[in-house]
């Protein structure tokens, strides 16, 4: 006995749910708003850290002129 690709039942696949017209505050389950929300924080930190660079990287600049 012999499957093919049309007779695929979905096992193993990757399944990524889009909203239907007709159902336009889909916002996903728990899981997807969990996700959403850590990897927004992540974000967060990563512009906070990014900033935080420039502005040491500013400084040292800074004080390097000023002693030049």
């Amino acid at each position: 006995m012999s499957t093919s690709s049309t007779d695929n039942d979905g096992q193993g696949m990757i399944v990524n749910p889009k909203p239907a017209e007709d159902n336009q505050d889909w916002d996903g389950d728990e899981a997807d708003r969990a996700d959403r929300l850590r990897f927004e924080e992540e974000q967060a930190m990563i512009r906070e850290q990014s900033e935080a660079r420039a502005a040491k990287a500013a400084a040292e600049e800074a004080a390097k002129k000023a002693t030049a």
